[in-house]
């Protein structure tokens, strides 16, 4: 089983961000970071998990831990809505960020991934370690 933790951070919104994934593959830790420019908040939630599952051979057992609710929400439940109207929200507007979503859609169709939502700065030791990795690669100075 491979457990991934992933986050994103915006130091303005939008403004210079960074994501970053702690990937554990049975004990085998991997730990990746990246950032933008001009980017928001959103974008660097979703570019955790779509650089962590890139890292991932195909037949494995993923768990994903996200604290954003607009990732776990998003990929497992929206996305299906969003699709069978066009790339519309309820609001009959245009889903944000749907490059990304078409990425994470394709990888999430493709691999065995079981999403979890973690509440944010409550004590995973793992999550607040993913929360600073994404804090400090979105420090672009």
């Amino acid at each position: 089983m491979i457990k991934i933790y992933t986050d994103g951070s915006c130091l303005e919104n939008p403004g210079n961000g960074g994501w970053a994934a702690i990937i554990n593959d049975n004990g085998n830790v991997k730990k990746i970071s990246g950032n933008e420019k001009d980017t928001t908040n959103n974008r660097m939630e979703l570019m955790a998990p779509i650089n962590a599952l890139k890292e991932i051979g195909i037949n494995k057992e993923i768990e994903i831990y996200t604290d954003s609710q607009y990732v776990k929400l998003g990929i497992t439940e929206w996305i299906n809505t969003w699709i069978k109207n066009s790339w519309k929200t309820s609001k009959k507007e245009d889903v944000k960020n749907k490059d990304l979503w078409l990425e994470l859609h394709n990888l999430n169709q493709s691999l065995n991934i079981k999403w979890n939502w973690v509440k944010a700065h409550s004590g995973d030791p793992i999550n607040e370690e993913v929360d600073l990795m994404a804090k400090k690669a979105a420090n672009l100075d």
